[in-house]
């Protein structure tokens, strides 16, 4: 009977997801733990000395928590454990924590579940119950993330013009299922918007799917994007869904379409024209049913009277265009932005109470943030860090200034920015292409293209 249950418990899992965090001072328990969950969960990570917990939540990011009620030999009365769960609940209060105990008392189940566990097993486990109460414990993770995908945005609006505008446009067009062009340059939160759209459609109870095609070579194009059959290629040893497949019914997000060979752009305008794609070494036609967000820093308009982009590609994802402004053209902003990263990170680097000078502020403001919010983030994520006290002053606020004898606001195009960008940032680097790419929040391979593109 215990193994069909914990077959059936396998099964209903389908296939390793989630990530929890199992921590126990009894190392034998944590091995036979992992050992059970190894085909259930896809990140086990297991600690043995509670104070490991803060670092691995906030790394790790876990679904789920198995927590010891008892981590010090002869302290075996619980509270040790409720602690513990009061600083999970407050470090990472959308994990679902399970409590461990080798002691049935009714009184701390009780007492741990008004606290906020979401359920209670006690030692000797078996395995069948304990798979039981973790899936469920899993499942509700994946509920609420969902529920609270269609509730919370991501997006701070602001109060400037130019984004109230954006924002009354938004509300119009995401709940319809026609394409969107979303243009700006680098750091202006592309991705974000592209997430309220899907955020306010009548596609929220799926997916959106991110693509960097930046990221994605031309030999791995329609593999990435349409799949593969067992068999295509060399490495082919399974079918393989791709990007359309898997967000049919939701949104399918491709960041940097400019950098879309001029080649590539014709499968890509095919399948779209057909709703339907064919896997490498297919020859089934598989409709597809995505809502599709494109973004780019490109002036493709440019691009296709260069002969670089195709004219009925552009109409095709074009339907609507939105941009984002960069930040020195809504610097009444800056404030409010600056005071959501400074949250964040007061937050993570456990120094609360931290706020801005009238003087950190004012320099904030009138700085050019060539890099956008992004740039702003990472300059209040370095303020935090190096402050010693609870106020921010205008000296601790490091902001890039216009170089090259040439300020932001004369630039010509938006290609001509991005490469002063990239290039600063290697030299401000060492050449460090790893701190390169992390500084200026894309892959490397991203970085690698776009160095090849304007010839650093």
């Amino acid at each position: 009977m215990f193994v069909r249950f914990a077959a059936i418990s396998y099964f209903c899992i389908a296939m390793k997801q989630g990530t929890i965090l199992v921590a126990d001072d009894n190392r034998n328990i944590l091995t036979a733990v992992k050992v059970l969950l190894e085909d259930t969960f896809e990140h086990i990570v297991a600690v043995a000395n509670p104070n490991n917990i803060p670092a691995r939540l906030r790394e790790d990011k876990p679904d789920v928590v198995l927590l010891d009620m008892n981590f010090k030999s002869g302290v075996n009365n619980g509270n040790e454990g409720l602690y513990w769960l009061r600083q999970i609940k407050k470090l990472r209060p959308q994990a679902q924590v399970v409590l461990f105990t080798a002691y049935a008392d009714i009184e701390l189940a009780v007492t741990g579940l008004k606290e906020g566990a979401a359920d209670f097993v006690v030692k000797p486990f078996d395995n069948g119950k304990l798979l039981s109460v973790l899936t469920d414990a899993y499942r509700k993770t994946q509920s609420a993330k969902g529920a609270a995908g269609r509730r919370a945005s991501r997006m701070l609006w602001g109060v400037s013009p130019r984004m109230l505008e954006l924002k009354t446009m938004v509300e119009k067009v995401a709940a319809t299922d026609a394409n969107i062009l979303i243009t700006g340059e680098n750091g202006t939160g592309k991705e974000v918007l592209a997430n309220e759209i899907h955020r306010l459609s009548k596609r929220s109870g799926a997916r959106l799917l991110p693509v960097d095609m930046g990221a994605i070579s031309d030999t791995l194009f329609e593999s990435e994007l349409f799949g593969h059959v067992k068999g295509a290629f060399t490495d082919a040893k399974a079918d393989k869904p791709g990007k359309f497949e898997l967000a049919d019914g939701g949104t399918l997000f491709l960041d940097e379409i400019g950098n879309l060979g001029y080649a590539l752009q014709a499968k890509l305008l095919t399948a779209l024209q057909r709703r339907s794609i064919v896997r490498v070494g297919g020859n089934e036609l598989i409709p597809i049913d995505v809502r599709l967000v494109c973004a780019t820093n490109r002036d493709l308009a440019q691009m296709v009277a260069r002969g670089e982009f195709r004219e009925d590609l552009l109409y095709r994802i074009n339907t609507i265009q939105l941009h984002l402004p960069p930040l020195r053209e809504r610097s009444e902003d800056i404030p409010a932005l600056a005071r959501l990263f400074l949250g964040r990170y007061a937050d993570m680097y456990n120094r609360p109470e931290m706020d801005f000078t009238p003087a950190a502020e004012r320099k904030m403001k009138a700085l050019p943030w060539r890099g956008n919010i992004r740039e702003l983030q990472h300059a209040v994520e370095k303020a935090v860090i190096l402050s010693d006290g609870p106020l921010i002053d205008e000296d601790a606020i490091s902001g890039e200034t216009p170089v090259g004898g040439k300020p932001v606001e004369e630039a010509q195009t938006i290609d001509e920015m991005e490469s002063r960008l990239i290039a600063k940032t290697i030299r401000d680097c060492g050449g460090n292409m790893s701190h390169v790419a992390a500084r200026l929040g894309v892959t490397r391979q991203t970085l690698y293209n776009k160095i090849r593109k304007y010839g650093l």
